[in-house]
């Protein structure tokens, strides 16, 4: 571990308030659950009547002819031998709820919500117990792993030219990089129906979205009928990793660099979002850790 001088850690609200009252007494849990899920409701119907919000729902069987971005995620990672049966079953999950994604189209105008496309993943549609993050810890719960394809879905819209209107981030770093294909800070985090990923398509093209399982990855394409002008590259930067009062953080930053398809060159950039959360493995060999004030 070093000391050196880097620009002051500063962490979010989240990870410095107080315990949340359902924290201290998880009992009230499952209350105020209920109370987020009438509030979201209502929005939805009120967006609904005021005609503010157009939900994407229409479905089409056949691929629209341009394949934008297209994504691979692998369904199993290598954990602990008592959290495996939690991944299989991740599996079964990932499958119920690609099928009710797949095939989805965002026309113009309208906004896409992963809640509202692949509802409420409950026993009776066949979901079972597979991992979920619960302040920072494994635990079994059904539905459990489909964060996975809001992970997936989000990725490939960051390369459209479509808006991310919400989207919640995990506050932990709950896995070393081990096998990491995309950069640590562009997952989700779902928790029906009012922890969402909310895409809206301010475009006057169409955007479809493709997805299934196969035998070793969950796979996703985004699809649209004409190639846009531009591209974009996806990338993290100022990736770091501190220690303060004992407690290790991590941080980065999701940049795009926009992309003019015919020429090559860049021709903006914007920053996506600024990334800060606790991690809560031990850091292995090769990874620098500074310690901070």
């Amino acid at each position: 571990m070093t000391t050196v001088d880097v620009e002051p850690l500063e962490l979010p609200a989240r990870l410095t308030s107080p315990p949340r009252l359902t924290q201290r007494h998880p009992w009230l849990l499952p209350a105020a659950m209920a109370a987020h899920r009438a509030r979201r409701r209502t929005q939805w119907v009120r967006d609904a009547w005021s005609g503010r919000v157009v939900w994407a729902s229409h479905r089409a069987s056949a691929d629209l002819p341009v394949r934008l971005k297209q994504h691979g995620s692998l369904l199993l990672r290598e954990l602990a031998a008592d959290q495996m049966h939690l991944q299989r079953n991740k599996v079964t999950n990932l499958r119920l709820a690609a099928q009710r994604i797949d095939g989805i189209v965002i026309a113009p105008g309208e906004t896409f919500s992963f809640n509202r496309v692949v509802g409420n993943c409950t026993r009776r549609k066949g979901y079972v117990d597979g991992m979920k993050l619960s302040n920072g810890e494994a635990e079994a719960g059904v539905g459990g792993g489909i964060c996975q394809i809001a992970n997936l879905v989000h990725w490939m819209v960051l390369h459209s030219p479509m808006t991310v209107v919400e989207r919640s981030e995990h506050s932990f770093d709950p896995f070393p990089d081990k096998g990491r294909v995309l950069p640590w800070g562009v997952g989700c985090s779902i928790v029906y129906n009012y922890v969402d990923l909310v895409v809206r398509n301010d475009t006057d093209r169409p955007f479809q979205l493709r997805t299934w399982v196969g035998e070793r990855y969950l796979h996703g394409q985004l699809r649209t009928d004409e190639r846009p002008t531009r591209s974009y590259k996806v990338e993290a930067r100022g990736e770091q990793f501190l220690r303060r009062d004992g407690q290790v953080y991590r941080r980065n930053q999701i940049w795009r660099r926009v992309i003019d398809r015919r020429t090559g060159v860049q021709v903006g950039e914007e920053l996506m979002k600024s990334n800060c959360a606790l991690v809560v493995y031990e850091p292995g060999p090769g990874v620098e850790v500074i310690d901070v004030d």
